[in-house]
């Protein structure tokens, strides 16, 4: 079934026989903070939702199966993560609200960190800003089929536009050529392209109703020094650009800012893609 088709196929089973709950087992014992191989005080989570699962998969975190989870959310089955390994409890994951451990009050603000080492970016600088430069400088990259991801459009006072966006590396050299084909056509007074690049991504419910996750997130990363080359946030989700030699000095900054790290300061040792 290729990779990941276990997983889909299990909770599409699990929601036909109305099960009260899917597991899956698989090579790490849960879902963790971030990645134990990049902060090994990193916290395997009790819980946490479809929602964060589903961004925290799309954003990198590599234990299940991004299919797997929308089935999962979309007709309402638990699934939980388990070892294969070893006996243990695993990651729970549910609905929003649904099966809160007793005395909690609230999701937790941060759930996990997730990180992205296969983003290039590239810059249009000096476009005209005028009605439709987005569409054409998108339109041939769409039409390529290649697929972007953040975005960031910044107007100066001379009527022209800098337009900045990301894509996966594999497509980099493709998206690069076709922007430099269409730089004159769109006035551009030049294009230019960064691969050494990262993702960081803080991912968590309880942003919904907290607020100053992204101040502190920016004052995190520049108190190590981290410049954040573009930024993107979501209900749940903020992700920043910054250069890819800082993917484990800020994994670990923001780790401790938002106190995920492992309570009895234990540390992690995983095999596979935990």
């Amino acid at each position: 079934m290729g990779r990941g088709g276990s997983d889909t196929t299990a909770v599409a089973l699990a929601a036909a026989l109305s099960a009260d709950e899917c597991q899956i087992y698989t090579d790490v014992d849960g879902v963790y903070t971030t990645d134990p191989r990049v902060v090994p005080t990193a916290r395997r989570l009790d819980r946490i939702t479809f929602e964060e699962m589903l961004e925290l998969a799309s954003l990198g975190s590599k234990v299940l199966q991004i299919r797997a989870v929308e089935f999962a959310g979309k007709y309402h089955v638990p699934l939980r993560v388990l070892s294969s390994f070893e006996a243990g409890p695993g990651t729970l994951i549910t609905m929003e609200g649904a099966d809160m451990p007793q005395g909690s009050m609230e999701e937790p603000l941060i759930a996990g960190i997730a990180f992205n080492r296969d983003e290039a970016k590239l810059t249009v600088l000096g476009v005209p800003d005028t009605p439709g430069i987005a569409a054409g400088i998108l339109g041939p990259i769409a039409a390529a089929n290649i697929e972007v991801d953040m975005i960031v459009q910044n107007i100066s006072n001379e009527g022209l536009t800098d337009f900045t966006f990301t894509v996966h590396k594999n497509d980099y050299d493709r998206a690069m050529d076709i922007l430099r084909q269409q730089a004159e056509s769109l006035g551009a007074l030049e294009v230019f392209g960064n691969k050494a690049i990262i993702k960081l991504s803080l991912v968590g419910v309880g942003m919904r109703s907290h607020a100053g996750v992204a101040s502190r997130m920016f004052d995190t990363l520049a108190a190590e020094g981290i410049n954040i080359q573009m930024i993107s946030t979501s209900e749940i989700k903020i992700s920043v650009v910054v250069d890819e030699k800082y993917l484990e000095l800020g994994t670990r900054a923001l780790h401790r800012a938002f106190e995920l790290d492992d309570e009895e300061g234990n540390t992690v040792t995983v095999e596979g893609e935990g």
